[in-house]
């Protein structure tokens, strides 16, 4: 049931990133890179929150335990890695500082983790709380 569950959720999509080194396979999920590049998104100054971009990803986030992947999306296409950030800013901030923060903290820890090269760091803001 569980299975039919998760491939009826994600359509039937690959979740992992695969690369090939010295010591082998290497399979990362889209799970573990959304929760770096959350991470990375809630320590940047001037974001308050992750939002997710649709009311469907709103109820598939209210499954999860971690709130840290939500407002992250993963795509990859030969062994690049293209993400997408919803977030809400503070109000007062810059919006092009932080945003651009955001796109090098974000690049910077996924690669770092990863080991892959980050394409695209897209970041959308959704709203400014005060």
């Amino acid at each position: 049931m569980w299975n039919y569950l998760c491939q009826f959720i994600f359509r039937g999509r690959l979740l992992t990133v695969d690369t090939n080194n010295y010591y082998g396979n290497i399979s990362i999920s889209d799970n573990a890179i959304r929760i770096v590049a959350g991470y990375a998104v809630l320590d940047c100054y001037g974001v308050v929150d992750l939002v997710s971009k649709s009311l469907v990803d709103s109820a598939r986030e209210l499954m999860k335990k971690n709130s840290y992947s939500k407002g992250i999306k993963i795509s990859h296409i030969n062994n690049r890695i293209y993400i997408d950030v919803y977030c809400i800013l503070k109000y007062g901030v810059s919006i092009s500082a932080v945003a651009e923060s955001l796109r090098k903290s974000v690049k910077y820890s996924v690669e770092n983790f990863t080991g892959m090269l980050v394409d695209a760091v897209n970041v959308h803001v959704v709203g400014v709380r005060v």
